[in-house]
């Protein structure tokens, strides 16, 4: 082995070593193309740092993914906006940075009926956030509802609850549909009033705060949650028609006009 050979295996040796998988297999090529250019060390070693640093945030990014469980498919840039017109985009861009409201354990709460992009819009907000760093947790509100039961029957609530906080952004869609059951709803509650004024949540609802006893039969513990969760909330009020409703609509039109082969009536006509 010569010595250059010797050194390579050193190298290859030191760098599994420190777990530095992104200069392991860059330095070959970066250190032919420096000999060859004749770049100083201080710029090959630079090169190598901010490749492996990028490296680590795309491995770190996707691993953050995969824990967020974000619906498919729902981004920013699907997300029709001019169906929603008292939605601002600018202003939903704005919030993904989450530099002004993650740090102070704000909320964020949409409302509207059902199929007019809550759930969208929740998630598109998360995959964002993940992008930049944060890391976040979708789910169903019954869900981890169910999961926060079973714990308290373990014994674990205080534990269970606790874990969420390494979540910068908890995301519950559907509040609404949790049951009106008080073992459940004394879970809810105690989770919002762990995270308040420290992690934040997005909450997606079809019903006004003034139907939530609905969810909360206690109406001292409705009131509570409701002042936790808008102390420091941004509310979005999504009341458009269903998106769904008038796919399934517009869908029914096209198969009739196609069946009879007339042409879509214009208004005025």
């Amino acid at each position: 082995m010569t010595s250059s050979q010797a050194d390579a295996a050193r190298l290859t040796l030191a760098l599994n070593e420190l777990r530095l998988p992104a200069i392991k297999a860059l330095w070959p090529r970066f250190t032919q193309q420096a000999d060859k250019e004749g770049w100083p060390a201080a710029r090959l070693l630079a090169t190598l740092v901010e490749h492996e640093l990028a490296e680590r945030d795309r491995r770190r990014i996707e691993r953050h993914l995969a824990q967020a469980r974000l619906l498919p498919g729902k981004t920013l840039d699907t997300f029709d906006f001019a169906a929603v017109p008292m939605l601002s985009k600018a202003h939903v861009n704005a919030i993904t940075a989450g530099d002004s409201w993650i740090g102070k354990g704000s909320n964020i709460l949409l409302f509207g009926p059902p199929g007019v992009g809550k759930s969208h819009i929740g998630s598109a907000i998360g995959l964002a956030l993940v992008e930049n760093g944060y890391r976040v947790l979708f789910s169903r509100t019954t869900d981890l509802v169910h999961k926060l039961q079973q714990a308290r029957r373990d014994l674990a609530l205080e534990s269970a609850i606790a874990k969420l906080d390494k979540f910068h952004l908890l995301v519950l869609d559907d509040i609404t549909y949790v049951t009106k059951d008080q073992a459940e709803t004394s879970v809810l509650f105690e989770l919002i009033s762990a995270r308040y004024e420290r992690r934040s949540m997005l909450i997606t609802a079809n019903q006004p705060f003034g139907e939530w006893n609905s969810i909360f039969p206690d109406p001292a513990m409705t009131l509570a949650a409701v002042d936790r969760l808008v102390h420091h909330a941004t509310i979005f009020e999504m009341n458009v028609e269903s998106y769904r409703r008038r796919a399934a609509q517009n869908a029914v039109g096209q198969s009739r006009h196609q069946k009879t082969g007339s042409q879509p009536q214009k208004k005025g006509d």
